[in-house]
């Protein structure tokens, strides 16, 4: 059996934000600071980019625990055979993936309403909920959620649940204080000039609300 996905500190990449640094070295200084998981994410990436990136990040994760997960693109996940996939509401089905990755996939699917929740099939593992508040790397999300909306869907739902969407250092109490397993981040890490640093704040951030 798999063991459970550490969503605490979860990385998703944006090439763009990683500039001269490089995706692969922005990864490598971001798991040092303790991120946990770390999602692929270039929506304007061709497969064969993508590929060659994913193979960089797998070579920084090698010794370190931390799975690489793919977004959207099973078919890179595949040729990866990376850790697992996320899907969105409109991606190839969990059960295609969960068919294709195999039974020790993590398989996690985006939920921005809390009525998705009654279609969210045995197949995922886990949900990313957001955005929960406003953010500017994903120009086609849905509306902010909402620290009372992540906790609505945090408390309803069967699954372990990573928040996403414009959460920073400041941010991630509130988040904490929901129930979410975890929080996902792009341009707090990414974006920063120091993303071992930037991590090792947030995870401070983290322990700081769970033990107070």
């Amino acid at each position: 059996m798999r063991p459970s996905l550490d969503l605490s500190l979860y990385l998703v990449t944006d090439t763009r934000l990683c500039g001269d640094r490089g995706v692969a070295a922005t990864v490598a200084a971001a798991v040092k600071g303790g991120v946990t998981a770390v999602q692929l994410r270039d929506s304007d990436a061709d497969a064969r980019t993508l590929f060659s990136l994913g193979r960089a990040i797998q070579a920084e994760l090698v010794g370190t625990g931390v799975p690489l997960i793919v977004n959207d693109r099973l078919d890179v996940a595949v040729w990866l055979d990376a850790d697992g996939v996320h899907l969105g509401q409109r991606d190839v089905s969990p059960e295609t993936a969960r068919r294709l990755l195999g039974p020790h996939a993590y398989v996690g699917l985006s939920v921005s309403r809390p009525e998705q929740l009654a279609h969210v099939p045995d197949a995922v593992d886990h949900l990313g909920v957001g955005p929960v508040f406003p953010q500017s790397t994903k120009p086609d999300a849905d509306a902010p959620l909402g620290p009372g909306g992540l906790a609505r869907i945090v408390r309803e739902s069967l699954l372990p649940c990573v928040a996403i969407g414009g959460i920073d250092v400041s941010e991630a109490a509130a988040v904490v204080r929901s129930g979410a397993a975890g929080i996902a981040v792009v341009s707090a890490v990414c974006g920063q000039r120091d993303p071992e640093a930037a991590a090792r704040s947030l995870v401070h951030a983290l322990r700081q609300e769970v033990s107070s």
